[in-house]
């Protein structure tokens, strides 16, 4: 039995990485749009995690319609039940053909779920991906367990650390 918190699984995201990783979702997403050139319409971020990336993606595409979804579903470390405080513009992104959705991470696909019932036909790519919200996203980076905490650089400080074994 372990005496770390479940949370104390984590898996450390600097900013360098996070644009390495976004960089890399937005190359494996190059040429794969709907439009006649592989190009996408717009990208929808989904708020707060997924702006960040989207922000990259959107430069490395050369996509200059750029929107925002926001979906609550945490409560710090708590997830509850997903609502949509703020759509899109709909009469842009329709019922979301040529539209790629960005988030930081798939969960549980709750956020998701979500976010498809507004745009069902949208791509969603997330840079980060746990097993249970896997079926919810078309593309990818780096899958972690489920039961990893993942700390995004904006959650973090530099401070002391403990060493994990030892006291020297």
């Amino acid at each position: 039995m372990s005496d770390r918190l479940p949370h104390e699984k984590g898996f450390h995201v600097s900013w360098d990485q996070l644009h390495r990783d976004s960089r890399a979702l937005a190359w494996r997403l190059d040429g794969h749009g709907p439009e006649q050139d592989g190009a996408w319409k717009a990208v929808v971020a989904i708020t707060r995690g997924g702006m960040a990336p989207a922000m990259i993606v959107a430069r490395e595409l050369d996509i200059r319609v750029v929107d925002t979804v926001s979906v609550k579903s945490y409560n710090h470390q708590k997830q509850s039940e997903p609502k949509v405080i703020k759509a899109p513009d709909m009469d842009i992104i329709g019922d979301g053909t040529g539209i790629l959705v960005v988030d930081d991470l798939v969960d549980t696909g709750r956020t998701l779920e979500a976010v498809r019932a507004l745009m069902p036909q949208a791509h969603i790519a997330t840079v980060y991906a746990k097993p249970k919200g896997r079926p919810m996203v078309q593309t990818f980076i780096t899958e972690v367990s489920q039961d990893t905490w993942i700390f995004f650089p904006w959650d973090m400080a530099l401070q002391y650390v403990e060493p994990y074994r030892g006291t020297d």
